[in-house]
C-alpha cells in the first residue's frame, strides 16, 4: 500500500470515527430567555434524544398549541443510532472501490450534514405552523418558524439557537470524506 493510500485510508478512518462520535454529542441547541426565566431554558438536540429543560419547554409549548418535543422527528431519532454507523462504514468502504462506486459509498457521509439541517428546519417549521387552535393562548401567537441559527423571538421569549459540536464534527467528517474521494478520483483517472 502506497503512502498516498495510507493517507486516504487514515482520512476515511478518521472521518468515520468522527461521524460515529457525533451520536453522543449535541447537534443543535436553543435557549429561550424571558424575565420569568433569568437563566433561560435550554434544549440540546442530540440525534436520538432531546436533553435539558424539555418538560418546562413542553409545558410552555402546550399553551400556544405546539407539539411536544418528543414527537418531533421520532423516526429520525429512532433510526439515527443505526444509520450513522452505517453511513460511516460506507464512507470507509469507499476506500476499496473505484469510480462511481466510490462516490456512491461516500455520498451519504458527504450530504448527511445538509440533510440533517434541512430536516431540522422542516421540523421547526412544522412545529411553529401546526399550532393547535384550541390551545389556551393560541390567539396570542401567529404561526412562526423557530430560528435554526442565531437570535429570534417567540412570543415574549427571545431565543438563541446554534449548531452544536456534534453537527460541526459531522461537517468536518463530510469535508474529509469529500476531499479523500476527490483525491481518489484523480488517482483513478491518472496513469499508473
Amino acid at each position: 500500500m502506497s503512502r498516498a493510500d495510507l493517507l486516504r485510508l487514515g482520512g476515511l478512518s478518521l472521518a468515520a470515527a468522527l461521524l460515529v462520535l457525533t451520536i453522543f454529542l449535541p447537534y443543535w441547541s436553543i435557549t429561550l430567555h424571558a424575565p420569568q426565566y433569568p437563566k433561560g431554558l435550554t434544549i440540546n438536540a442530540f440525534v436520538h434524544e432531546m436533553r435539558g429543560d424539555v418538560s418546562e419547554v413542553d409545558g410552555l409549548n402546550h399553551y400556544i398549541g405546539m407539539i411536544k418535543l418528543e414527537t418531533a422527528a421520532s423516526l429520525e431519532r429512532t433510526v439515527s443510532r443505526i444509520a450513522i454507523p452505517i453511513i460511516a462504514l460506507l464512507a470507509l468502504l469507499s476506500f476499496w472501490v473505484q469510480g462511481r462506486w466510490r462516490w456512491l459509498l461516500a455520498t451519504p457521509a458527504i450530504i448527511y450534514p445538509v440533510i440533517f439541517a434541512i430536516d431540522l428546519f422542516s421540523w421547526l417549521y412544522y412545529a411553529g405552523h401546526a399550532l393547535d387552535p384550541k390551545a389556551a393562548l393560541s390567539s396570542s401567537i401567529h404561526p412562526f418558524t423557530p430560528t435554526i441559527l442565531g437570535t429570534g423571538i417567540i412570543g415574549q421569549f427571545s431565543t438563541v439557537a446554534s449548531f452544536g459540536i456534534g453537527y460541526y464534527l459531522a461537517v468536518l467528517s463530510a469535508i474529509i470524506v469529500l476531499a479523500v474521494t476527490i483525491r481518489g478520483r484523480s488517482r483513478d483517472v491518472s496513469p499508473s
